[in-house]
């Protein structure tokens, strides 16, 4: 039986979609529409009674307070609704369709069995728009707003042609599968054209040496005797060369951070080879800070497992992880984003034997929303892309119950070609369980492999060799997921009490690549292993065994559990209502073997997997760029300059964006996004409780400063950790126990034909790391955990964009007592004004530059020594007591720090310019809005100010002002002339206007 149920709002209610839709029709499109009224449709397909279909329409289906609903009708008919135009819109075949998963266990509870195979519900949204538009009009509203062609589809319908067919726009219900399953043969003994097509065409992002190296590994007569024993013949499976490409990938084996890079420096003329840029500039020293720890080290594992483990206290620990999910968010800012969220949930989820999930993170990086220029083929523009990311990440975030505390948005033009979209978690988990230490897990032979969560679909395939090349137009729509944060959320409730019980040895995500990536990566402790893929639970009939390994399909981990163990096991997940199968098992045998219906499709040696592959050998050749300096106006009114600098981009006010995140649930949060008087200033950093029985806490803070990229990308990663670090230290943190993850976002860094500046870019790239390892030794801030996505450009025949190199450097630090935090907003008439730290003539691609149209060369540097004696003793005067508000100096300099300070607290300023401590700066303008690295800018009772200045003695620490009542920003400069009056509502109005959508 096929069943359309349409369910709407009650003719005599106000749409508030519709209205919303409405209006971004307006902004983005420029088009007139008078109305919108939206409907959902169900489309059932099961057998049931007419009974039965209409109880499940009016009961879960429907509100009967505000909504009405037909069986088998049209809706906008029976109420009579005035439009003109009707859309369409519904998932593509394959495509998750988590409404109507929801839909589907309603109509389950309902008829009180599990549907059968082929038994669902699907969804679709009729728009209904009234309006004078043409079709070419109404199908560009459809194609360029309310559908995303590679995911959905849609249908277009005038009044009379939607009344003239009874009403029904729908397509049929999705049907999927049918194809014939079979595992093809692939021969490899060809021409070098023939097998960079095999690679091209199969999306395998494997070099020419990557597919000679298969072929000659092959060609082995022992592993060519191995293989007939098995079955298997001289031709490569298309089995082994997807998991091959996809655990060689540079999104799952880093390519370029493992490699051999021969650098030179023109500058000093230093020629270095680097073996391993991960090792020599990451890991080393991070070895380094855990020696000098000694006995009090509280790194507990790091780069080995989904994410990096810190002690709490005794009793706990701490996880963290931040990944990035930019191809796919290009592609489909919704399901791209949505996956991001979902997916870096079970990062820290799948570290050790399991962590609860706490709050997360998000950093978003865009072309500008009014980007108003033509857009490259298959580049959506960034104002859907911004829309869709920041609806997919608070979906994924708050119906996962995860607060959301800590993040930023970022906006330049390149990142119209690719945008990047940070996803983090912070996890907790018992130091101990069951008596081991919670960060250790380990698969044995003889465990079995279980999947958990979700069912395998064909979407997620090629999702790692994608997210391994540049956008083009090639880029395929199977790489783009949808997550289920419900589906996810019930397996994790499940899992902790499994872990808590014992009853599994390790756990791993099922991220890039899949099954093939989880069970090979946990089959390197116990040797090896051996899964049968018809076991798999698949989302419908039809997948290549090929596709069941690769893909990643969303909401699922892997186990490995005793067989002892394994009844117990599956009767929890069942009772808790998680999908679990039992795959194959582990094994001591040192090969990938994978079988389908008891043949075996594959069988490669682990070490040829996880270790064939030579490192690359890469060129890069260090040369300064110059640039042309701003041109500076002569005599600026500097009221005005700082009301513009406030409505930029970069800098205004974020509240329409985070206030669409839930901060609160879970109970935890302190220190919120926003703070102040009326809780609308920008914080510095999260503070969180994550034991409500304690007061100890935890603070997240990042550091992210991409267009510094375009001057030297040492300056901009020592910027970005600066940036992190002082965030923490200005809320409370202690940089006794503070660790750091390094997030490299790099275009496109190897020499080839369409990339000729390849060199110049990977030197960018050694240099940035050079910057992480002298700064992380020098704070004493190791890096934990981290990530790297190197191909973010965008290449469709002659047109090129690649992103400005980008480190996002995210803190998680300990502070003892978060009644003892601090904010940002000024507190009190009265308080003493200080600037910490010395501002030079540093406006190299700072914002004030930007909006005079230049970038300059004097980028802002950091003195890690002065920075870390200044933040320890400001560490020490908060712990006493003596700061009443704290705000870090970054975007737009004093001028900016002085213009949030006073407005977050309704409070005005009165500052001399005279008093500040600086050095070659004899310009207003300069003094106020360079971007020198390490300043703060802190408020202080007047009782408290001896104590204070005594504390900070000998860092740079200069009383400017105070604190009035009076609503102003007054500001005296370096000639004792007052040089702005400005009223905090002026101020505020342009930091907040910007992005008041």
């Amino acid at each position: 039986m096929l069943a359309r149920i349409e369910v709407g709002l009650k003719s005599r209610l106000n749409d508030p979609f519709g209205e919303a839709t409405r209006k971004r029709i307006a902004a983005d499109l420029k088009l007139a529409v008078e109305q919108v009224r939206t409907l959902k449709v169900f489309t059932v397909e099961a057998e049931i009674s007419p009974e039965q279909l209409q109880a499940v329409a009016a009961g879960p289906y429907c509100d009967p307070v505000t909504q009405d609903f037909a069986v088998a009708a049209s809706l906008a008919l029976g109420q009579e609704v005035t439009f003109d135009w009707c859309i369409e819109v519904g998932f593509r075949p394959g495509v998750t369709d988590n409404e109507g998963r929801t839909a589907a266990a309603a109509l389950e509870l309902l008829l009180g069995r599990k549907l059968a195979k082929g038994e669902a519900v699907y969804t679709s949204t009729q728009y209904l728009l009234s309006g004078k538009l043409s079709r070419e009009e109404a199908e560009t509203i459809a194609a360029r707003l309310l559908a995303n062609e590679l995911i959905e589809r849609f249908t277009v319908l005038s009044r009379e042609e939607f009344t003239a067919q009874g009403g029904v726009a729908a397509h049929a219900p999705k049907v999927v599968g049918g194809e014939q399953v079979k595992v093809l043969e692939i021969d490899l003994n060809v021409d070098d054209q023939e097998l960079l097509r095999i690679s091209r065409e199969g999306v395998l992002a494997l070099t020419l040496e990557e597919m000679k190296l298969i072929r000659d590994h092959l060609a082995d007569p022992t592993v060519l005797a191995a293989r007939r024993s098995l079955g298997l013949g001289e031709k490569i499976t298309d089995v082994e060369l997807e998991v091959l490409a996809q655990s060689w990938s540079e999104h799952c084996k880093h390519k370029i951070f493992n490699g051999d890079i021969h650098y030179e420096d023109t500058v000093s003329g230093e020629t270095t080879v680097f073996h391993s840029l991960f090792d020599t500039f990451i890991r080393n020293p991070t070895a380094e800070i855990r020696r000098r720890l000694g006995d009090n080290d509280w790194c507990l594992s790091v780069f080995k497992d989904n994410a990096g483990v810190i002690r709490f206290n005794q009793e706990w620990n701490v996880a963290f992880k931040a990944e990035t999910h930019n191809s796919p968010s290009a592609l489909d800012p919704y399901g791209g984003a949505l996956t991001g969220i979902v997916g870096v949930n079970r990062d820290p989820f799948g570290t050790g034997i399991g962590a609860k999930l706490i709050c997360n993170t998000n950093v978003f990086c865009f072309a500008s929303p009014f980007y108003d220029e033509p857009l490259p083929a298959r580049l959506l523009h960034p104002k859907r892309i911004f829309e869709g990311v920041r609806l997919g990440v608070e979906h994924g975030g708050n119906k996962s119950g995860i607060p959301t505390v800590n993040g930023s948005l970022v906006f330049d033009k390149r990142f119209a070609g690719k945008p990047l979209v940070f996803c983090g978690t912070v996890g907790i988990m018992p130091a101990l369980v069951n008596g081991k230490p919670s960060q250790d897990k380990k698969a044995n032979p003889g465990d079995l492999i279980v999947m958990t969560g979700g069912r395998i679909g064909k979407d997620g395939i090629h999702g790692a060799t994608f997210s391994s090349e540049e956008l083009h137009e090639g880029s395929p729509a199977t790489a783009v997921q949808i997550g289920d944060p419900i589906t996810q959320k019930k397996m994790f409730d499940c899992l902790l009490k499994a872990r808590d019980l014992g009853l599994y040895t390790a756990i791993t995500d099922n991220g890039a690549g899949g099954l093939s990536s989880s069970v090979g990566e946990m089959a390197q402790d116990s040797g090896g292993f051996k899964i049968h893929l018809e076991r798999a639970p698949l989302k419908y009939a039809g997948l290549q065994p090929w596709e069941i390994m690769i893909s990643e399909a969303q909401e699922r981990m892997t186990l490995a559990v005793s067989p002892a163990k394994i009844d117990q096991f599956l009767a929890l997940c069942a009772k808790m209502d998680v999908e679990a199968t039992v795959l194959g098992e582990f094994t001591a045998e040192k090969n990938f073997h994978v079988l389908y219906q008891d043949k075996t499709v594959a069988c490669l040696g682990m070490d040829f997997i996880h270790k064939g592959l030579p490192p690359m050998q890469m060129v890069a050749r260090w040369t300064p760029p110059v640039h042309p300096e701003p041109e500076w106006p002569a005599d600026p009114e500097l009221g005005a300059e700082l009301r513009a600098l406030l409505g930029r981009l970069n800098i205004c006010s974020k509240e329409y964006v985070v206030r669409q995140y839930d901060h609160e649930v879970q109970a935890g949060s302190v220190v919120k996004p926003l703070t102040g008087a009326e809780n609308d200033g920008p914080s510095d950093a999260a503070v969180i409780r994550p034991l409500l029985d304690s007061m100890e806490g935890l603070v997240i803070a990042h550091g992210i400063c991409p267009r510094y990229s375009d001057i030297d990308t040492y300056h901009m990663t020592a910027c970005a950790m600066d940036e992190a670090i002082r965030n923490a230290v200005a809320v409370g943190a202690s940089l006794e126990r503070m660790a750091g993850l390094d997030n490299f976002c790099w275009c496109d860094p190897i020499l080839s034909e369409k990339t000729p500046d390849g060199p110049y870019k990977l030197a960018q790239l050694v240099r940035a790391n050079q910057a992480l390892a002298a700064h992380a030794l020098a704070f004493g801030v190791p890096c934990i955990s981290g990530k790297d996505s190197m191909k973010n450009d965008y290449m469709v025949g002659n047109v090129k964009i690649s992103i400005p190199p980008t480190l996002l450097f995210s803190v998680v630090a300990k502070i003892d007592d978060v009644r003892q935090a601090v904010t940002m907003d000024a507190k009190k008439s009265g308080d003493f004004v200080y600037l910490l730290g010395r501002t030079y003539p540093e406006l190299g691609a700072s914002e004030y530059a930007a909006r005079h149209g230049g970038v300059g060369n004097q980028v802002p540097k950091v003195d890690a020594a002065s920075a870390l004696a200044r933040y320890q003793a400001l560490h020490q005067a908060i712990k006493a007591g003596l700061v009443a508000s704290a705000h870090d100096l970054s975007d737009g300099g004093l001028g900016v720090a002085a213009a949030e300070t006073a407005f977050a607290g309704n409070l005005g300023l009165d500052l001399d310019l005279g008093l500040a401590d600086c050095e070659g700066i004899e310009r207003d303008d300069f003094l106020l809005f360079s971007e020198s690295a390490s300043r703060l800018l802190v408020t202080v009772a007047p009782a408290d100010a001896d104590a204070f200045e005594q504390q900070m003695a000998g860092t740079s620490c200069s009383r400017i002002g105070v604190v009035t009542t009076e609503p102003v920003l007054r500001i005296s400069g370096l000639k004792g002339t007052t040089i702005m009056v400005e009223r905090l509502e002026d101020l505020k109005q342009s930091w907040q206007q910007t992005l008041a959508f």
